[in-house]
Parts: structure tokens; C-alpha cells; sequence
């Protein structure tokens, strides 16, 4: 199994909710809905660490 192709998403989603799916490399985001859309690239890790902190709230 290559764990570089592979992506998840999250289990508390369903079917038909609107989510993102992460990579396996944690490096890459996109829309569950539309796998051959756009991919936002950057460092997950970094990303979820910011807004646990609250950096992004208002």
C-alpha cells in the first residue's frame, strides 16, 4: 500500500457533508466533493496547531 496516494477524511463526516479530505502526508487539503478540483498545499500540522491556539479567531 502506498500511503503517499492515499487520502481520508474525517469519520464524523457523512456521505453527503460538505468536508475536506487530508492526504496521508498531512501536506495537501481538498474538497470531498470534488477529488479532481484545486488542492491546497502547506503544512497541515502548522495549520491545525494555529487555530487550536485560536490565531484565526475574531
Amino acid at each position: 500500500m502506498n500511503l503517499n496516494n492515499e487520502w481520508r477524511k474525517s469519520r464524523r463526516s457523512q456521505n453527503d457533508a460538505n468536508c475536506v479530505e487530508l492526504r496521508s502526508t498531512l501536506d495537501q487539503l481538498r474538497d470531498s466533493k470534488n477529488a479532481a478540483g484545486p488542492i491546497l498545499r502547506g503544512n497541515v500540522r502548522a495549520l491545525t496547531r494555529a487555530i487550536r491556539d485560536g490565531r484565526f479567531d475574531r
